[in-house]
C-alpha cells in the first residue's frame, strides 16, 4: 500500500486551484494544509503539494527525464472520465493525445490524459 506521494510545485496557489478542483472529484479530502503546502487523502493513501523552495524554481519538471512519469487516478466509470475531461478543458488545460482519446492506452482503456499546472502528467482511467 503506498503511504504518500510528495510534489513540489512552481506556484503554491495555482496548484491548490487545481487541485482543489480535481480531487475531490475522485474522492479525496482535504487533509493539512500550511504555509507553504497542502494535501488530500483518499483511505490512508494521500497526496502532498509543497512550494518548490526559490533556488530550485529554474530548473522545471519534464516526464520523459530520469524520475516519476505520471500519476494514474481510478474513476469511478466511463461517465466521470468525460465529466472530469469536460471540466478540464473547460479551464483550459491540456488534455494530452486529444487524437486518440479517450483510447490513448489501447481499444481496451478508457482514460483521459492531462497536465498540471507544473506540466506533471496525469490519468484517470475508468474501470473495464
Amino acid at each position: 500500500m503506498l503511504h504518500h506521494v510528495e510534489m513540489n510545485v512552481s506556484k503554491l496557489q495555482k496548484s491548490r486551484e487545481f487541485y482543489d478542483l480535481l480531487l475531490p472529484k475522485l474522492g479525496y479530502t482535504l487533509y493539512q494544509e500550511w504555509e507553504f503546502g497542502f494535501s488530500y487523502i483518499f483511505d490512508h493513501t494521500y497526496l502532498v503539494f509543497v512550494q518548490t523552495i526559490e533556488k530550485h524554481l529554474e530548473a522545471s519538471y519534464h516526464r520523459s527525464e530520469t524520475g516519476l512519469n505520471h500519476l494514474a487516478f481510478h474513476a469511478q466509470s466511463r461517465e466521470q472520465v468525460d465529466e472530469i475531461t469536460r471540466i478540464l478543458e473547460g479551464q483550459g488545460t491540456n488534455i494530452l493525445y486529444k487524437d486518440r482519446h479517450p483510447y490513448a492506452s489501447g481499444k481496451d482503456v478508457y482514460a483521459v490524459f492531462f497536465e498540471d499546472p507544473d506540466r506533471m502528467k496525469l490519468e484517470i482511467v475508468a474501470p473495464n
